[in-house]
């Protein structure tokens, strides 16, 4: 889950984090399957956090378990499309989980605290589009004590079902002792999801005892509880009702991911369908993502023959893969250059396929994988700008990237336009490709306001060049081509010269306008509000409640109200 970049221009050899792991190379899970149920058991070796300097105790957790934890989701989606349920316990007598490791966050710098909390919230999201979109459900089994991330990692699964066994409590934590905020994803899937009683949850999230079980139940904060010695007939008894209930329509064949092919040098990452170059001087990371190169099987056995080498779901993988990289270990490249090379047409072609053969489970994983990935994209804290210039290929799926980007620069040939670029939309633009908000991003482009989405959709399979997309609002400029090049560069210039905190506020509040929903509001307090009270003294000065826990002392508070 890491790997040595040896930088031969001179510079320092640096630590990367990788996000790609297999079941052979786990050491804080266990995944097994029998028949329709995968149980994953946190098994964490408090030995082997992802960094040195802290032990991970009582299953706590680091980004290495979440790596873990994200993978074997992965797995079970695309190699085990027989699986209808999975249970999440722990391998852990009496402990469940209890959170974010505190020491890992202590030693922590900012941004590894927030990148961290992004990701475990993005998987935990994950689990919760798998139950909407799949039909696959998740139980989870807490046998023990739970707490913090553990309890957000338990919220997000479909049911809780919580040992009654008098001394195992469910807590969030985080502002008796740690003077943070009580898990994005946590405090706001009590309220949202399970819709605690406002006053419930303030006792809630400022006790550090928490509350056993009855209590959970009687409050909401889990859906079932049992007796020691009836716990193993109560998660059986459980999980056959909701396989019974899981809407999945997998067979027994399932499609083996392999590790991704991504290489490394001083000019970026590097992958089969996207390419990264890095301009460091100009803190620039130019994305392309390429159209297929080679024809795409249209049959149902020709895509399972294909497998994961099938272009979407590649193309998805790499994707997703490069915004992980970039994200963890490039953070002074604070803005982002969307391209995209190839063959329309051959992009089209897929976006038929996708559609025509969505009721079948791996097309549909694959449209998940797909979803997810754009999601990520969208909560990510950089600026986008897509670049619409000659041999781009916006077309149906691509022409998301152009829909997620903060502004689009589109070139106009007046005196050329057999060659001039162009956008094509589908019907993948209406609705498979859903937002964390819920809406598509041609909705979100223009705040709700459905008049020009139904216009836009009138449009679909027309190439669309600069002068008719910037009419239909899909771009923001279209310079000709005596402009093109001052005015991208000039662009990217100013952007790059101010303050990168107040632009992850403003593109945070623009890219998810009007509407909130749940996740919305997990992500934006993960940038707004846990931004700045991980960086307040009070958490993590000095005599901060972060730094001080665990040291018998206790934390010195400025008592201002800010």
């Amino acid at each position: 889950m890491s790997a040595v970049l040896d930088k031969p221009a001179g510079g320092e050899a640096r630590q990367l984090v990788t996000f790609d792991t297999h079941p052979d190379h786990y050491v804080h899970w266990r995944l097994a399957f029998d028949g329709a149920v995968a149980t994953l058991s946190m098994d964490v070796n408090e030995e082997k956090g992802i960094r040195p300097g802290y032990r991970l105790k009582l299953n706590s957790y680091d980004l290495g378990v979440d790596i873990e934890l994200h993978d074997a989701l992965q797995r079970i989606r695309f190699e085990h499309p027989e699986v209808r349920c999975v249970v999440m316990t722990s391998a852990k007598e009496r402990m469940f989980c209890s959170g974010a490791n505190i020491y890992m966050l202590g030693l922590s710098t900012h941004a590894w605290k927030v990148n961290f909390c992004k990701f475990t919230n993005e998987t935990r999201n994950g689990i919760e589009d798998s139950s909407r979109h799949s039909g696959l459900k998740f139980l989870a089994a807490v046998n023990g004590a739970v707490a913090g991330g553990g309890y957000e990692l338990a919220l997000a699964c479909d049911e809780i079902l919580m040992i009654d066994d008098r001394s195992s409590a469910v807590s969030l934590p985080e502002v008796p002792l740690l003077g943070v905020l009580p898990g994005t994803g946590g405090l706001t899937r009590v309220t949202d999801k399970r819709k605690v009683r406002r006053d419930l949850a303030d006792f809630f999230c400022t006790t550090t005892e928490g509350v056993r079980a009855d209590r959970a139940k009687q409050w909401n904060l889990v859906d079932h509880t049992a007796k020691p010695q009836g716990w193993a007939q109560a998660v059986k008894d459980h999980v056959a009702r909701m396989v019974s209930e899981s809407g999945r329509k997998g067979s027994s064949k399932g499609v083996a991911l392999p590790p991704i092919k991504r290489k490394i040098d001083d000019a970026g990452y590097h992958y089969d369908t996207v390419d990264v170059q890095i301009d460091r001087a100009a803190r620039t990371a130019t994305i392309t993502v390429s159209a297929p190169a080679q024809p795409q099987p249209s049959d149902l056995a020709g895509i399972h023959a294909a497998g994961a080498a099938w272009w979407p779901l590649a193309m998805a993988r790499d994707l997703d893969d490069a915004i992980l990289m970039l994200r963890s270990n490039e953070l002074e490249l604070g803005t982002w250059l969307l391209k995209t090379r190839g063959d329309a047409e051959a992009a089209l072609s897929v976006d038929k396929v996708l559609k025509a053969q969505e009721g079948d489970w791996f097309v549909n994983e694959t449209l998940g994988m797909l979803r997810r990935t754009l999601a990520r994209l969208d909560v990510t804290s950089r600026t986008m700008y897509a670049i619409i210039d000659q041999g781009s290929c916006f077309a149906g799926t691509l022409a998301e990237l152009a829909l997620a980007a903060d502004r689009g620069y589109m070139l106009h040939l007046p005196d050329d336009p057999a060659n001039a670029p162009s956008i094509v939309l589908t019907e993948m633009n209406f609705g498979a490709y859903p937002m964390v908000n819920g809406w598509t991003r041609v909705l979100t482009r223009f705040c709700g306001d459905q008049g020009p989405v139904d216009t836009a959709r009138k449009r679909i399979g027309e190439k669309l060049a600069a002068e008719a997309a910037g009419e239909l609002g899909l771009v923001t400029f279209t310079p000709d081509d005596l402009d093109w090049d001052d005015e991208v560069r000039l662009a990217v210039e100013e952007r790059t010269s101010q303050s990168p905190d107040a632009l992850t506020g403003l593109e945070a509040s623009l890219r998810f306008p009007v509407a909130e929903t749940m996740e919305t509001r997990i992500f934006g307090r993960l940038t707004a509000w846990q931004n700045w009270i991980f960086n307040r003294p009070n958490a993590v000065g000095e005599e901060g409640a972060l730094k001080v826990f665990g040291k018998g002392a206790k934390a010195k508070f400025n008592w201002e109200r800010v």
